[in-house]
């Protein structure tokens, strides 16, 4: 180092020195006009040049021999920090609901009477719509009369038989034509019930399809009724996530349509898989206290599968892959016996699941790790650096 130093300064002494007589004794030279002594001072001028061109050269080999700082790659590190790692699958779902039916007569005739209208409330049993009975009501009242007789002759003839007067064979003959009147009114009754339309739940008529006049049979539409407070999405999920997408999952349920999101939970998954497609279906419960909720409606699932509460995030973008498949990172290490020297240190890690840019680790790391961001493709095992944190 005094070596530089003296260099340097012998070099500045001259230059200071000299500077004033070689400006005169070139300017006189130029005032004199002769080519063969301008064209020497020239050749001396550029000799000099080269000299101290070669004094530089030399310099500056010592100095990057000598100054550090100068091998040392600026790096950026993030110090690790325990983290809540929540995981999230997404997928397409569709709006359902179990009480979007149509409904269907079950008697043949004349469509009579229709008591509702496309967008009216109507409660369960409620009647909609009512169909030519074809004269069941008259057969009904013959029945009747029929079985009050048979019933009346049943109780006169038991009377008789507890009394010990009759044919046993009277008695049980007039109650066989009781019971029997008794069941063919019954009947009646039933298929003459058949004649009204109700509605099979409380909803909202959605669309009546066919016009008071018509004749109706059974298998021919009438009407939609369709309940909206009982919305879900359902959707189908890989079979790989069978162990983790289960009941009570927390659920973020996107309506693009609506620009609406909603938080819920899974509240049923299904029991088989799908050959054609290796899947399984879910369904996840959809308030619509408004009544926006459509069925058929499009729906974003953001599924929490995987949840850890003390989990170390890294950003994919630092991990390297060796030759043989394994991953690593680089740390800032200072060692034990020279603190005041910064290495980059590998680290083979095993990672886990990956949200965005980030991905957990595993193995390899741990909380208060330096872990080297900027930098990272820079650097080598154990190579001197310089760190600035954030």
């Amino acid at each position: 180092m005094k070596k530089i130093l003296s260099i340097l300064t012998i070099t500045l002494l001259l230059a200071s020195c000299g500077g004033d007589k070689e400006s005169q004794s070139i300017e006189s030279i130029i005032e004199k006009g002769d080519l063969e002594t301008i064209k020497t001072k020239r050749e001396e001028i550029k000799k000099e040049i080269t000299a101290l061109n070669a004094q530089i050269t030399e310099l500056d080999k010592v100095l990057k021999k000598n100054d550090s700082s100068k091998n040392k790659t600026l790096v950026t590190t993030l110090v690790l920090k325990d983290t809540l790692f929540n995981h999230f699958i997404e997928v397409q779902g569709n709006v359902e609901t179990k009480q979007n039916v149509v409904i269907y007569p079950e008697f043949q005739g004349t469509l009579n009477k229709v008591y509702v209208t496309e967008g009216q409330r109507v409660t369960k049993g409620q009647s909609l719509a009512s169909i030519d009975d074809g004269g069941l009501t008259n057969q009904l009242a013959q029945l009747e009369s029929q079985a009050s007789l048979t019933k009346t002759t049943y109780e006169r003839q038991k009377r008789l038989w507890d009394q010990k007067i009759g044919s046993e064979i009277q008695y049980l003959q007039a109650k066989t034509q009781y019971e029997s009147s008794e069941n063919m009114v019954k009947q009646m009754k039933s298929q003459l019930a058949k004649t009204v339309v109700r509605a099979p739940f409380s909803g909202i008529i959605d669309q009546v399809i066919t016009d008071q006049g018509t004749v109706v049979a059974p298998g021919q539409p009438i009407f939609r009724i369709v309940n909206l407070t009982d919305m879900f999405v359902t959707s189908e999920i890989p079979e790989s996530y069978l162990a983790t997408v289960t009941p009570g999952k927390k659920v973020e349920v996107m309506l693009p349509v609506l620009g609406k999101a909603i938080t819920s939970k899974v509240r049923q998954t299904g029991n088989y898989i799908n050959p054609a497609n290796r899947s399984f279906t879910i369904e996840v419960d959809v308030p619509n206290k408004d009544g926006q909720v459509k069925p058929n409606l499009t729906a974003r699932l953001s599924i929490n599968d995987y949840t850890a509460e003390n989990a170390i995030l890294i950003p994919l973008s630092v991990i390297n892959e060796n030759s043989e498949g394994d991953q690593y990172v680089y740390t800032a290490f200072a060692k034990a016996d020279t603190p005041d020297k910064t290495i980059a240190k590998r680290q083979i890690i095993k990672t886990g699941k990956t949200q965005g840019d980030y991905i957990e680790v595993l193995e390899g790391l741990k909380s208060g790790d330096h872990l080297i961001v900027e930098g990272a493709r820079s650097v080598k095992d154990n190579q001197e650096i310089k760190v600035k944190t954030y």
